[in-house]
């Protein structure tokens, strides 16, 4: 009896594990949201908008809209949610302001923390992921002229965030846990306001998309050469990762050993998803001429 028990365990355990979830990347291909299996394969379209974070469960993509706003300069920007099991798209139509991006799941898929215009400054704002519960990260301390790169911690409890001088964690009532000066952490870099932040699978560091400062010699190139450092959260140390020629930027962890980032060689007009080791060798393509990518948990 007791062999064929473990027999039993070890038949449910091995269907558990080949019936699971394959995971599932989410991006932008020009003004579209496709979502795909890992290996870019199996891609469909979800949606016309930009910025997309696939739900760490893979059941839904959150996103922003883009137009231009008819009663003020700029663009109108929207919170978006998909359900992938049946296409239905839902505005989160209680949020105060016309003018939001980049939303982020949290760990456990009920909330959202996203970049909002209001007051004529930009904050960080969170609203639950059924569009109930809205309200604002509250520091004066952070710079609204640059504030961005808003990512949650592993465990939920804080938010990590950056201005155009320092790097943060924040609680989700706004009191600053941490904070750290770029020029002192950085190699030869700074950041701006676009630039993203990941959280690593243990919560131990964050790949941070940088501004180097050194010359570089490629062509039609406008601006700093782009790149990814690696910050180690207990040491407050970051060092270059990806290679001294690369162009890349967008990083999303993976796994413990490599991340999905975009990259852009010499003589190419846009930028293609990569998987990357972690130590910004061996890279594989897997969408050509696509950015933003995120992916589902382990």
């Amino acid at each position: 009896m007791r062999r064929i028990a473990l027999a039993i365990f070890f038949c449910v355990a091995i269907a558990a594990l080949s019936s699971a979830a394959p995971r599932k990347i989410a991006y932008e291909h020009g003004e579209n949201i496709f979502v795909a299996d890992l290996d870019g394969s199996h891609a469909r379209k979800i949606a016309s908008g930009a910025l997309p974070k696939i739900s760490p469960d893979g059941t839904h993509v959150a996103f922003n809209t883009e137009a231009d706003a008819k009663n003020r300069p700029g663009p109108e920007r929207r919170i978006v949610i998909v359900d992938l099991s049946n296409g239905k798209t839902t505005v989160l139509k209680d949020i105060p302001s016309d003018n939001c991006f980049g939303p982020v799941w949290s760990p456990n898929g009920k909330q959202l923390a996203f970049m909002i215009m209001a007051e004529k400054q930009w904050q960080v704002g969170f609203v639950n992921a059924d569009g109930s519960g809205f309200h604002y990260l509250n520091n004066p301390e952070l710079k609204h002229d640059g504030v961005g790169g808003q990512e949650w911690s592993r465990d939920g409890k804080w938010i990590f965030c950056h201005d155009l001088d320092n790097l943060y964690q924040v609680d989700l009532d706004g009191k600053i846990v941490n904070k750290w000066e770029l020029a002192k952490i950085l190699t030869d870099a700074g950041m701006n306001g676009g630039d993203k932040l990941s959280v690593s699978p243990d919560g131990k560091s964050l790949l941070m998309d940088v501004d180097t400062g050194s010359e570089h010699e490629r062509k039609d190139w406008d601006g700093p050469q782009p790149a990814i450092e690696r910050f180690d959260l207990g040491a407050e140390h970051a060092v270059r990762v990806t290679g001294k020629d690369d162009f890349v930027w967008e990083p999303f962890w993976l796994s413990d050993t490599e991340f999905l980032c975009i990259m852009q060689k010499e003589n190419e007009r846009e930028p293609s998803i990569y998987r990357v080791s972690i130590d910004g060798k061996n890279p594989k393509l897997l969408v050509r001429h696509a950015r933003t990518p995120s992916v589902t948990a382990p």
